[in-house]
């Protein structure tokens, strides 16, 4: 079934496609893809503070593995050692600064997909899907990661520092992450965090549309629209969640060197240097496991609630034949 078109205001192609010329009219208007920023928004904001007591540990076994050895007795010692507030650590900057890069993220990538679609033309966009759901998901990174790098450089700092050497409350972190040149605030973690963030993104949405399409090519094989909303949200969970486990292993390497970048001990040094000394197995094996269930969990849930919001809106579920 072909895509609805629909009008897009001038405003809308002034702002977000000024630099494409386009083959033919843009598929969605200026309200659908309000609600895909909304819905971004909510799906990776919601679901990355909800796991932060998941990402204290991880980024604590990740800049000192011989302390923390394990999730369960990583939460123990910092619950032992801070109460339950230490594993809650960092959570406002994971609030705030994954709700502005969902709502990039998710939200963009409706854009760029459209406006690549459109350069491409629709024969085109048939025979090259896949190079268009990666194109315009490391197209929306781009952008997510520029408004997420501050609050991610104070979450980390924040989880990460020793008891008593820098503030937990969200403001007072931020205060003194600006006051410091040391920290390199706001944009000191941006080039790894590209690294992290882009390859993640890419496997996200490239292997959820791909999961998607396999379950309705083989699994489901009459039209999307005769399955019940149920199915269709258990289809988006499930390969939201082996999207993430493939997510989680591509980017791995770069989320422990984002971790380490915020460690007091490796202050002025470069990612570069970092690397060369800590090496690439460690950094792609230390607090794997973790992540792994971590990720799957998070993009499962992220792409749930995504697709509920989008099925609440009238815009039905993401992905198909």
């Amino acid at each position: 079934m072909g895509r609805q078109v629909c009008p897009v205001s001038p405003t809308l192609r002034a702002l977000s496609f000024s630099s494409f010329r386009f083959a033919g009219p843009i598929p969605h208007d200026t309200s659908y893809y309000a609600k895909a920023w909304l819905g971004g928004a909510l799906a990776c904001g919601l679901t990355h503070a909800g796991i932060t007591p998941l990402d204290v540990a991880k980024c604590n076994m990740q800049v000192d593995p011989v302390k923390y050895k394990g999730l369960f007795p990583s939460l123990s010692l910092l619950v032992k050692e801070e109460g339950q507030t230490g594993i809650w650590k960092g959570f406002g900057p994971t609030l705030v600064g994954y709700s502005l890069q969902g709502m990039f993220k998710y939200g963009l990538y409706e854009v760029f997909k459209d406006a690549y679609m459109n350069l491409a033309g629709e024969e085109m966009s048939n025979k090259y899907k896949p190079a268009i759901w990666l194109a315009g998901s490391a197209s929306a990174e781009v952008f997510a990661d520029i408004a997420l790098c501050p609050l991610e450089m104070t979450k980390v700092k924040i989880q990460t520092s020793k008891t008593g050497t820098f503030p937990t409350s969200f403001g007072p972190a931020l205060a003194q992450m600006r006051a410091n040149p040391e920290t390199r605030f706001p944009f000191g973690s941006i080039v790894p965090l590209w690294s992290r963030q882009i390859p993640y993104t890419m496997a996200k949405f490239f292997f959820f549309e791909k999961i998607v399409q396999l379950f309705y090519t083989h699994v489901y094989t009459q039209p999307k629209e005769s399955y019940s909303k149920t199915t269709q949200l258990g289809v988006t969970f499930a390969s939201g969640y082996l999207a993430g486990v493939v997510c989680a292993l591509v980017s791995h390497p770069a989320d422990s060197l984002v971790s380490l970048l915020g460690k007091a001990e490796n202050k002025g040094k470069s990612a570069g240097t970092i690397y060369r000394e800590v090496g690439l197995a460690k950094l792609a094996t230390k607090g794997l496991g973790t992540r792994v269930v971590m990720i799957g969990t998070l993009t499962g849930f992220q792409w749930w609630i995504y697709d509920s919001f989008k099925t609440a809106m009238g815009m039905g579920t993401t992905g198909g034949k």
